[in-house]
């Protein structure tokens, strides 16, 4: 079957997410700057946030550039994914409206965990539906490094979240930042 609605979808449920997400942040009472500092952690947890579903969607996107056709696995696989996307909202609102402390940035670390298992999981059953004959799509993947790296990293900061939330916050950053660093992967594959 063909890919369209599935992306349609994907991204829908996406901008959503999004949407959710602001609409959680409150503005302060009061007019003066200072008046920000309470919702500081609020909104520094929707920047992470957003930019986490933001490269979520572009991964997606990339990935479903090299697929020409899903199969119902792959409908249930990027299901998965969106269910462990769509907690994001909750996670977020419930880390900043609780300053960093440990069981929200350790449920936070979970949620960001399971995406990435999902996210695996997604690329994996479309490789499975192409019967490893698609090699732009497993010339795109590779062996996926960041992911598995991504993995082991939130494992670390969810126990560290008991110890010391803010190293777990710093990690969930830097993995950020890993990759916000462009894969060129996918690009290569389709320009060739």
């Amino acid at each position: 079957m063909g890919k369209s609605r599935l992306e349609a979808f994907s991204d829908g449920v996406i901008a959503i997410i999004i949407t959710i997400m602001v609409l959680e942040m409150k503005a302060p009472h009061g007019s003066e700057l200072a008046d920000l500092l309470p919702v500081a952690p609020t909104f520094l947890t929707y920047i992470l946030s957003y930019v986490y579903v933001g490269l979520y969607w572009n991964n997606h996107h990339h990935l479903f550039q090299v697929v020409q056709k899903v199969s119902g696995g792959v409908l249930w696989a990027n299901l998965h994914l969106l269910f462990w996307l769509s907690l994001i909202p909750f996670v977020t609102h419930w880390l900043g409206e609780n300053h960093f402390t440990a069981w929200p940035t350790a449920l936070y670390g979970v949620v960001l965990c399971m995406a990435a298992i999902a996210h695996y999981i997604l690329s994996r059953t479309l490789l499975a539906v192409h019967d490893g004959g698609n090699k732009k799509l497993a010339d795109a993947l590779g062996r996926d490094y960041k992911g598995k790296l991504s993995v082991v990293v939130y494992a670390v900061a969810i126990g560290l979240a008991f110890v010391l939330p803010a190293v777990s916050l710093a990690l969930y950053a830097l993995m950020a930042a890993v990759w916000l660093i462009p894969d060129r992967r996918i690009e290569h594959v389709i320009e060739k």
